[in-house]
């Protein structure tokens, strides 16, 4: 059996891993190559297999770095199955068309993939239940509960008779929305996101008040808080505190924007999957079935909407993507308002290296957007603890609580500083063989 490493090795974005046995090979995640100089020409390149070749992929979850280049993959000659929960394919979909309109809304010069290449995929695309048994020549597999984003799942594999698990990106727990991550026994090699592998979130408590702390400043300063959010998952944990805070009366009253077409599509989506959230989360909403929606929240899903957003009088709260600030309608407000010292630029998710985001946190006065060069007099808040992801205790436990069967553990989807320093803790602490792969690397298992 040969596992290789095609994305996502050192770097938390191009999720990309092959599992092949003598007659079967499966993908898990088919991810772009986000916030790096070189990340297009990876993108465009070759993956490193032969697609054709590929008899099933398997997605963990919908974020870009890990469904991005399944177009791509169908261009290429991938004619297999694609298996995901029912969630993960609805939301799939518009993560997909939003990244090929934004890629000709910049105007590329090169389109990675194009509205067919969109519906050869879904025409291959199967959904999957937690826990539903299921056949790919002579691995068995199936999915557990990642509790990351709405969908998300690990990948749990039998082959040759080893037991193998891709964890593709584990839940932050306790999720707003979501239960914890499953516990999964008995698995001897574990292939495991890093994202946060150096680090520990705040506690849950202490991110809504930084929440509602940045809401009242605002007010007082008659500002503009901007929030650069991911369409999926962080959205919606913020409209639902925001929700929160507005019903017990906990922040002022304002006008609260959703500047992002993708985001209000898949808030949709998040409202037709109820019986997938927390046990909370499912009693609140037989009482109080807007989860989402309130007084003063208003969706701006055209251009229009979005412009006159410029026109309502301060203070006010704009969400808006993208999640990095790598592109969206977040650049247009960030132009705008980075230079009001009334104003608050408010970080609550992960920042790749080398995105606006992550320069903005590591204190970059001078930004370029849109040709604009921008002297930033705006605060630049961070709440680490709305991530998604687990932060480092809680990927240590994971690993931790299998330690009587593992014999191997591959750090992937983290930084190299994040990604070695949670495989040295493994070493060390749990003298389980623990390493960090490069890209394409290969190994035999």
């Amino acid at each position: 059996m040969k596992l290789s490493f095609h994305g996502g090795a050192q770097e938390v974005t191009g999720a990309c891993h092959l599992l092949e046995t003598a007659t079967t090979k499966i993908l898990v995640d088919c991810g772009l190559f986000q916030g790096c100089e070189e990340c297009a020409d990876m993108n465009f390149g070759k993956f490193g297999f032969d697609p054709g070749a590929i008899d099933a992929l398997f997605i963990t979850h919908t974020h870009l770095d890990h469904v991005g280049r399944i177009p791509r993959l169908v261009c290429e000659g991938f004619r297999g199955v694609i298996y995901s929960t029912a969630a993960t394919r609805d939301i799939a979909r518009f993560i997909l068309e939003d990244a090929l309109s934004l890629a000709r809304r910049d105007r590329d010069e090169r389109e990675l993939y194009n509205e067919q290449d969109i519906e050869k995929a879904f025409s291959l695309w199967k959904v999957l239940s937690y826990r539903e048994r299921l056949k790919v020549g002579d691995m068995e597999m199936q999915l557990r509960n990642a509790g990351h984003v709405l969908g998300s799942a690990m990948i749990e594999v039998w082959a040759e008779g080893k037991h193998l698990l891709f964890t593709g990106d584990l839940g932050n727990v306790p999720s707003t929305l979501l239960p914890p991550p499953e516990t999964v026994e008995g698995v001897e090699y574990l292939i495991m996101e890093s994202t946060y592998g150096n680090k520990t979130h705040e506690e849950a408590g202490g991110r809504e008040i930084l929440l509602e702390r940045a809401v009242e400043d605002i007010a007082a300063r008659r500002g503009t808080l901007m929030i650069p959010a991911f369409a999926t998952e962080r959205t919606q944990d913020i409209l639902h505190l925001l929700n929160e805070m507005v019903h017990e009366k906990r922040i002022p009253d304002m006008p609260m924007f959703i500047d992002s077409p993708l985001a209000i599509k898949i808030t949709e989506v998040y409202e037709r999957y109820l019986p997938e959230y927390n046990h909370d989360i499912q009693e609140l909403a037989k009482r109080h079935p807007n989860l989402f929606r309130f007084k003063r929240l208003t969706f701006t899903p055209s251009v229009d909407e979005s412009r006159h957003i410029n026109e309502i009088p301060q203070p006010k709260v704009i969400i808006a993507g993208s999640g990095m600030m790598s592109g969206g309608r977040i650049l247009h407000h960030a132009r705008r308002y980075l230079g009001d010292r009334k104003s608050i630029l408010l970080i609550i998710g992960y920042q790749s290296a080398g995105s606006l985001g992550r320069r903005l946190i590591d204190g970059q006065k001078t930004v370029r957007i849109f040709g604009d060069e921008i002297f930033v007099e705006a605060e630049i808040r961070k709440i680490g603890g709305f991530s998604a992801h687990a932060d480092n205790p809680q990927l240590y436990a994971f690993v931790a609580a299998m330690r009587s069967s593992l014999k191997r553990v591959f750090m992937v989807q983290g930084e190299q500083a994040a990604a070695h320093h949670l495989a040295e803790e493994i070493r060390d602490r749990l003298a389980i063989d623990a390493t960090v792969p490069l890209l394409h690397d290969e190994v035999e298992l």
